[in-house]
């Protein structure tokens, strides 16, 4: 990548920001594209004056997918990013997704971290979004319970289903054609019937008893070894809108679904459940907030045994076992209104304050999940929005600055200082959802970090990329990994002292789940998972898709129904030995 021009120092927290945002936790955030970094420590880190969060661009220059990128570097979509050919446009940048290669460190005099373009993709055509699926049979079919122990390839179907999982058969055999040394389908589901226009499925829970499955107006639940029906599906009597991407101790959830069906309905209706039984707990109803302050789309995690509910300028917390409300999260200060909150190891909450003035700013607190009481409070110069939080232990943020076209990732100490930024000249490109009315702060895939390194995938256009792993002490890179195929492959968790790793499918070959060992003179892919190639468009046809490793098996699902009759989408596989 080629230097960007020298620039002269300017203030600010060097992280990109995202557009203001538009209705939603604060200001809403632009729409978003691959995860930004975040502003830098306030002031210089040297006695020597330096630049703020971020360099200046300089002039962009059009790319070869029509979008400019950072000093004048053409912005390519990543991997997961929107490119031409597949029918579906360009879309802007939303706050914490990946940006273009370029962007410049204020600190370092080098240019920094560039996160890729990568949205996760859906094929948007005519205002509809779509998730790609196989198969030509409009007609929903039911489950059945098999399941093969044989090692090598099988004829029997797969368990499939319409996520009702209630008994029938279905002529699609996933396992069909499968070689040696391929991992199988141990079960599938059929997504159930959704809207024409589309639906959302949020949400995907592992126990040690079920896997869980959000979908349109209901709640599919699933054995973890056979995918037979764990408990009977729920049905809300509305569209699901939220849910807790956390689960309790005790393998509880919640889920948020809409009042009504009107235009004017909310997303205020909250109803526990448990993930093992199925079994209803407390239902509770979210209260409006002051005027502007809605419930039009709310954002819920979990931090311990506090439920945590954003608003579009607030937030409530309420204890999780019982649904009782303990404390609120109002407007303080010089005009500062919680805008979005991220929870689990820590609950943290970034708020937007003096909107339209000169000290227009964001602001980020750890909370006390009991009380509410503020631990402390970083404030970003101007012009930087924090976008994406990367981890809360310890917490890495990543902002953004619409005007400078600049982005930043920083570590935050346990007061709340900072206490490093990445300094790695490259193009990162994790996988970033869409966040219309808030900013989504934890909704990120193709990111890990455990309580010294971040993991961050490289951008890769054609071919294979690399996993850089990055020092939360310095910011410096420790080490780098390329994929071991001709596809990109993204961080999903550390376990056991390695990092698991999802590399994507081809047009030939299934995804495999990698293993890389974290310390060490080698940092070699170790394959633990080979997937079918016949499964191979399945998986790629998940462009917002969700992923989880655990015990041995690989957990794909789809976050989006494409609501089509036309095919039989795939709400959720499951790939094991």
């Amino acid at each position: 990548m080629s230097q960007p021009p020298n620039q002269p120092p300017h203030g600010g927290f060097g992280a990109p920001q995202d557009p203001p945002p538009q209705g939603g936790f604060g200001a809403p955030p632009p729409p978003q594209g691959p995860p930004q970094t975040q502003p830098p420590p306030q002031g210089p880190p040297s006695a020597a004056p330096q630049p703020g969060y971020g360099y200046p661009q300089a002039p962009q220059q059009p790319g070869p997918y029509g979008q400019p990128g950072p000093y004048g570097q053409p912005q390519q979509p990543g991997p997961y990013g929107q490119q031409p050919g597949y029918g579906y446009p360009q879309q802007p940048q939303y706050p914490g997704a990946p940006t273009p290669p370029g962007s410049r460190n204020p600190f370092k005099g080098k240019p920094a971290l560039v996160i890729g373009a990568a949205v996760a993709a859906l094929l948007v055509i005519g205002g509809t979004v779509f998730a790609v699926t196989s198969g030509d049979d409009g007609g929903k079919k039911k489950p059945v319970a098999q399941k093969s122990d044989d090692p090598k390839a099988s004829d029997d179907p797969v368990n499939p289903g319409d996520g009702g999982g209630d008994g029938g058969e279905d002529p699609e055999n996933l396992n069909e054609g499968r070689k040696a040394g391929e991992a199988k389908v141990l079960w599938y589901k059929e997504a159930p019937d959704a809207p024409g226009s589309g639906a959302d499925a949020p949400g995907m829970w592992i126990t040690d008893k079920t896997a869980v499955k959000a979908a349109y107006k209901q709640v599919f639940a699933y054995g973890i070894g056979d995918g037979a029906p764990a408990w009977d599906p729920i049905t809300f009597p509305q569209k699901i809108c939220s849910v807790t991407p956390q689960k309790t101790a005790d393998d509880k959830v919640v889920i948020a679904y809409m009042s009504g069906s009107s235009d004017r309905a909310e997303c205020n209706q909250l109803q526990e459940l448990d993930l093992n039984t199925g079994e209803k707990g407390w239902k509770g109803e979210v209260a409006d907030g002051e005027l502007f302050d809605s419930t039009l789309q709310i954002e819920l995690s979990i931090t311990g045994n506090t439920l945590m509910v954003g608003r579009s300028q607030s937030g409530t917390a309420y204890d999780v076992t019982t649904g009782d409300k303990m404390w609120d999260k109002k407007k303080y200060g010089d005009a500062c209104f919680p805008a979005a909150f991220a929870g689990g190891e820590k609950l943290i909450a970034v708020s937007s304050c003096g909107a339209g003035g000169n000290n227009e700013h964001d602001e980020v607190q750890e909370l006390d999940p009991k009380t509410g009481k503020v631990k402390w409070t970083w404030k970003p110069d101007k012009g930087w929005t924090v976008a994406r939080v990367y981890s809360l232990n310890p917490v890495v943020v990543y902002s953004t600055n619409e005007d400078k076209n600049s982005w930043n990732i920083s570590t935050l100490s346990p007061g709340g200082s900072i206490a490093s930024q990445v300094d790695v000249d490259e193009s990162f490109s994790p996988e970033c959802g869409w966040a219309v009315l808030q900013r989504d702060l934890q909704g990120c895939n193709g990111v890990a970090a455990d309580g010294t390194t971040l993991y961050l995938p490289t951008e890769a256009t054609t071919g294979a990329n690399e996993i850089v792993a990055i020092s939360l002490a310095n910011g410096k890179e420790k080490w780098r990994v390329k994929s071991p195929a001709e596809e990109s492959m993204q961080p999903l968790k550390v376990e056991d002292g390695k990092l698991i790793a999802y590399v994507k499918p081809s047009w030939e070959s299934g995804g495999q789940v990698v293993s890389i060992p974290t310390t060490g003179s080698s940092h070699q892919p170790t394959k633990l998972l080979q997937n079918p190639a016949g499964t191979a468009d399945i998986e790629d046809s998940f462009y917002s898709g969700t992923y989880d490793w655990i015990d041995g098996r690989f957990y794909l699902s789809t976050t989006r129904l494409s609501g089509s009759d036309e095919t039989k989408e795939k709400l959720m596989l499951a790939f094991g030995k």
